[in-house]
Formats: C-alpha cells, sequence, structure tokens
C-alpha cells in the first residue's frame, strides 16, 4: 500500500481558532482525522504531518523524493500556508525531487489580499486547489488516487 504524505506549513496548528471566518472551525486534528477516512477510501496509508519552520518542510519533500523513487509514496499534498507566497527554497526541493505534489489552500487565495496571489509552489506541483475549505484535503486524497 502506498502512503499519501499529507504536509502542513506555518499557522495550520492554529486551525479552529485562527480567523475562523477564512478558515473554518475544525481544528488539524480534525483535518487529520479526515485525510485518514479519505486515505482509507483510496487506498492509501496516512502520513500527516505540521511545522512552522520552513527547513523542516524541505528536509520532509526531500525524503518524500526518496520514497517515490523507492515506490512507497503515492504523493505529497502541501498546504505550505505562508511559505507558498515566500519560498523559492520550497519551489527548488520540489523541482529537484521530482515527487509528484498537489498543492493545497483551504481558502481561495485568490480572492484574498493580493500578497497570497503568487505561489511559489505552483510552477513545481501537478495540480493546485484552493478554496473548498477542509474538505480540500479529501478531495486532494482522491485526485492524487486518480494520478496513479
Amino acid at each position: 500500500m502506498k502512503t499519501a504524505l499529507i504536509l502542513n506549513g506555518p499557522n495550520l496548528n492554529l486551525l479552529g481558532t485562527r480567523e475562523p471566518q477564512v478558515y473554518g472551525s475544525q481544528t488539524l486534528a480534525d483535518v487529520e482525522s479526515l485525510c485518514e477516512r479519505a486515505c482509507a477510501a483510496n487506498g492509501f496509508a496516512l502520513d500527516f504531518r505540521q511545522t512552522n519552520h520552513e527547513g523542516t518542510l524541505v528536509d520532509w519533500l526531500h525524503e518524500a523524493g526518496r520514497l517515490q523513487a523507492a515506490g512507497t509514496l503515492a504523493g505529497v499534498i502541501l498546504n505550505a500556508g505562508a511559505y507558498t507566497h515566500t519560498s523559492v527554497a520550497l519551489h527548488d526541493a520540489i523541482k529537484g525531487t521530482g515527487i509528484m505534489l498537489i498543492e493545497l489552500h483551504i481558502s481561495n487565495v485568490h480572492a484574498r489580499e493580493a500578497i497570497r496571489h503568487h505561489s511559489y509552489i505552483s510552477p513545481a506541483a501537478k495540480a493546485v486547489m484552493a478554496g473548498f475549505g477542509v474538505n480540500g484535503y479529501a478531495l486532494a486524497i482522491a485526485g492524487l488516487a486518480g494520478m496513479q
């Protein structure tokens, strides 16, 4: 059974309390439970992680490249948070490893502040999802299954 690696970046640990009018009231633990159900329904094991540190995300993307090369990883779903709009390092890690990656945003970043309209992740991603709330995670997992 292949694994879906779900990576969450800065401030996603605050889900449920941070700007609920934008991100909803569900917690990161709720999102992990939703991902467990979606992975089970799509025949994946789940590896779900969150960090507030850019270098940790880069290290995890490097690890994902090794796992994908070994045939044990289906792909990565990355909600990089604010690093989406600032991190050339994440872009380079995605391209450098050649991983299959879906960029994910809970909110519709294009309907928000102008600083959120540019993504360094999108050019390196296989697909981009935004604006479906936390249900976007389940949709991304289904999308990943369809790309296998």
